[in-house]
């Protein structure tokens, strides 16, 4: 079924991106000179197929999922801090709600896979399962549970597409899901545990060396295959990035930008261009994570952040600020003169 989606996935649209970067060469600005935000535009000028645009109606999908790792006390907190912090989404009074006004984004918060049930306004429930198993003793979840929560994602792109929005930023929140991102990435990109795992929300160094323990006694038992992403993901992964990941294929199946925030998000993206590698035209980075696997995740499917805050708290905080450019490079492409208009002779290129 997931094979039929992917199926749906072409190529950016070449002669769009020519329109977007003739329009930036007319504009009364030395050439090039405004850099990755001229190229953000020739790439968005792909995706839609138009090098006109409107303005940017963003959606933070936030996917809230427990993992069944965290029995192995690979966590500074228990479980139950997925589902208060879920709450303070629907709320309205987590960080990304806050950073998401400054932004002009709609905050959705999304039940994927939470260890509970929760009767919040505002939440969209979406449930695989009451969080995954722990993958120190089994699989996480099933392939079925796999897709599905891939699916899930996919099919959230297009709704909020039908309801006019035109840029996903994707977020999450799941206590161990370090651990998770940590394990799939070692796999995938056949790399020591110990140089993609971090701290996480905050860990001791016995806590940190711990962690990584698990990790590698879980590869080790279950010898994930890095050449099929969805046995990876399956065995070591969480329904957060499955859902993420869906998110990312979404983008290129209905032509929709989306955007990456810190490690665990850059992880499923990962997932998703070893899916699909045309979808990774479709995608942005926003800033580079903090975590010590943070700018390996973007470099292994070359991509570049546009900023790097030392952040690593999640949620889609990182996105949102991220997302913030757009109005910026829009703002210049829309409104500044031309050369004609400015009265100023053509820049040309020269070799």
């Amino acid at each position: 079924m997931l094979e039929n989606y992917l199926k749906k996935i072409t190529d950016l649209d070449k002669h769009a991106m020519q329109e977007a970067r003739a329009h930036w060469d007319n504009l009364a600005k030395p050439l090039r000179s405004l850099g990755r935000l001229e190229d953000m535009l020739i790439q968005l000028a792909g995706i839609t197929g138009s090098a006109k645009f409107s303005g940017m109606k963003k959606a933070v999908l936030i996917f809230c999922a427990d993992n069944g790792i965290v029995e192995e006390h690979v966590t500074q907190t228990g479980r139950e801090v997925t589902a208060s912090v879920t709450r303070n989404f629907t709320k309205g009074i987590a960080t990304v709600n806050a950073l998401a006004k400054i932004c002009d984004a709609d905050v959705f918060p999304i039940d994927i896979g939470i260890a509970e049930d929760l009767n919040c306004s505002g939440l969209d429930i979406r449930k695989i399962a009451y969080g995954t198993k722990n993958f120190l003793k089994e699989s996480a979840m099933t392939l079925e549970q796999c897709e599905q929560a891939i699916i899930t994602g996919i099919n959230l792109v297009h709704e909020k597409k039908n309801q006019g929005y035109n840029l996903i930023i994707t977020g999450e929140m799941g206590i161990g899901n370090t651990t998770t991102s940590s394990a799939i990435l070692s796999v995938l990109e056949e790399v020591n545990p110990e140089l993609v795992t971090g701290r996480g929300a905050g860990l001791t160094s016995e806590g940190l060396k711990h962690k990584i323990e698990v990790i590698k006694k879980a590869i080790n038992l279950y010898k994930p295959d890095k050449n099929n992403v969805l046995d990876v993901m399956a065995k070591l992964g969480g329904f957060d990035i499955c859902g993420m990941t869906g998110a990312f294929l979404g983008g290129a199946i209905y032509h929709v930008p989306v955007m990456i925030d810190g490690f665990i998000s850059a992880v499923s993206a990962n997932c998703a261009v070893k899916l699909a590698p045309a979808c990774k035209n479709y995608i942005y980075a926003s800033h580079c994570s903090a975590e010590p696997a943070g700018k390996l995740a973007l470099d292994a499917i070359g991509l570049k952040a546009y900023f790097d805050c030392n952040m690593c708290l999640g949620e889609g905080t990182g996105a949102v600020i991220g997302a913030k450019l757009f109005d910026f490079a829009l703002s210049a492409y829309q409104e500044a003169v031309d050369f004609q208009t400015a009265e100023i002779e053509k820049y040309e290129i020269l070799k």
